[in-house]
């Protein structure tokens, strides 16, 4: 198959932090007897494996399988081994080159997150159930957006059917975006392959998709120490293809973890790593990352409370975790508590994307979620943005070379001077951040102007994207060759 034709080139770059030392919340000491414990748990307890033939495969492969009881079991030499199997890096590419994403430890980038099952309509500020069409407006908005990166499924295509829906998900997003996709709703092996047959059409054939996969997924465990026997399955076969495939943990103390961080370390750590260690015994040298989304249970609700001092703590300590088995981090960043984009959803996610900063996340997945990740809203998502482009002007580093202090330009204006019109400042200025959805205009004209807020400013700019904004179309080729190769998997 021949490759497509490439997309238009991208106007503005996309953006990224620019992690510097990472902040270890963890001493090396505590560090080490978390992974110490993680190996207990995964040689003695095991996590359970609800197939029989995956079960076979890992037993085979040199872990401690035991049918009888659906658990498997690994040895602390056998994680160790497996851990040192996958890359360090990985490329995440894009229909638009321009927009290829490299996890390497030196750059963050934000991403889509849910599949929430309802969304708040712009409009009418209701909550209502989301649709494939929903997905799509998501992603074109997204699309033009900067700050956001990487294409997680924001909503479920409720509309679709069940065995189906990862499939239209896919196509929704492929065709009003081109940037990466990471797809967290194929779990099945079979959707899996169709997923990646997807990939292939547009990517122009196997070997190219290979070469710049411009498809990734993740596989859920199911907490405490479970996954099921499809999702390990779906990551072999993403890893067959040579499409990453990394493990999420989404644990909730008090609930599906013990009470204490450390205990809850301990098992969504033991999650992320068995699914780790198990996908390196299936496909040795894989690709993949370690993803983590831990949360604490509200006391009164018993409900996921999202947004307290816990998660930025387990964001911390998630990605220095994954630092120190050197795979690249997903970490689970905003998704406040809040039901709509006010002080709470602004300290909880400012709070959190300074975490994940701080943290050294290569993925900071969140943007656009309320309610504990249960509901996502467009107008939230700008506002997220513009909080992690906040926190990129925050890690744009400091240069100290000669141009940068400007001594001569210091000398040129001298005291009492103004340095507006000097050509430095117009070499310069540019670089200074500005917010397109905080209010710099004088007390006059934001009164003039209806007193708007961050918000509106948030509503107004996804109606302009939605009326103007026009990323380039899949060719009608490749879309109608999409929609046959999901028709056969329905039959």
């Amino acid at each position: 198959m021949g490759r497509p034709e490439p997309a238009a080139p991208t106007e503005e770059p996309l953006h990224a932090l620019l992690p510097s030392d990472p902040v270890d919340v963890l001493a090396a000491g505590e560090l080490e007897r978390i992974h110490w414990a993680t190996l207990q748990v995964l040689a003695r307890v095991g996590v359970e494996v609800r197939s029989e033939r995956v079960l076979a495969r890992l037993g085979a492969a040199g872990a401690v399988s035991d049918p009888g009881v659906g658990r498997v079991r690994f040895p602390p030499a056998l994680v160790e081994a497996a851990l040192a199997e996958p890359p360090r890096t990985l490329v995440l590419a894009a229909r638009d080159p321009a927009r290829d994403l490299r996890l390497d430890g030196r750059h963050g980038y934000l991403a889509l997150d849910g599949c929430a099952a309802e969304l708040v309509d712009r409009e009418t500020g209701e909550r209502r159930p989301s649709t494939a069409a929903d997905l799509a407006r998501i992603t074109l908005v997204a699309d033009a957006l900067p700050q956001i990166g990487v294409l997680w499924q924001a909503v479920a295509a409720r509309d679709r059917p069940v065995e189906t829906q990862p499939l239209h998900e896919l196509h929704a997003q492929l065709g009003s975006s081109t940037k990466h996709v990471q797809l967290m709703t194929a779990v099945r092996p079979e959707q899996a392959r169709s997923a990646i047959e997807i990939a292939r059409i547009v990517a122009g054939g196997d070997r190219e998709l290979r070469e710049r996969p411009i498809l990734s997924a993740f596989q859920c465990s199911l907490s405490p120490l479970t996954y099921d026997g499809d999702a390990l399955e779906s990551a072999a076969v993403y890893a067959s293809a040579g499409v990453p495939c990394g493990f999420v943990a989404m644990p909730i103390a008090c609930a599906t973890a013990p009470a204490t961080p450390a205990a809850a370390l301990v098992v969504s750590n033991a999650e992320v790593v068995a699914g780790v260690v198990a996908l390196q015994l299936l496909n040795p040298g894989a690709p993949t990352f370690y993803g983590a989304c831990g949360t604490v249970m509200d006391l009164r609700s018993g409900a996921a409370a999202c947004g307290g001092p816990e998660d930025p703590y387990f964001q911390l300590a998630s990605a220095q975790l994954a630092r120190h088995y050197g795979l690249p981090s997903s970490i689970g960043t905003f998704a406040t508590g809040a039901k709509g984009s006010d002080w709470q959803a602004g300290v909880e996610g400012g709070l959190s994307v300074m975490s994940s900063w701080l943290a050294g996340a290569d993925l900071l997945c969140g943007a656009g979620l309320l309610h504990g990740a249960r509901v996502h809203s467009t107008v939230e998502m700008l506002l997220d943005a513009e909080l992690f482009d906040l926190a990129c002007g925050l890690s744009d580093r400091m240069r100290a070379d000669e141009e940068d202090l400007a001594t001569q330009a210091i000398l040129e204006v001298g005291p009492g001077g103004h340095f507006l019109a000097h050509p430095h400042t117009r070499r310069h200025m540019r670089r200074r951040w500005r917010s397109s959805l905080f209010g710099r205009e004088t007390w006059e004209e934001w009164e003039s102007s209806g007193r708007p807020g961050a918000t509106d400013r948030a509503r107004e700019r996804v109606r302009q994207i939605l009326a103007e904004h026009r990323p380039p179309a899949l060719p009608e080729t490749l879309d109608r060759r999409i929609r046959e190769a999901i028709a056969a998997h329905g039959r």
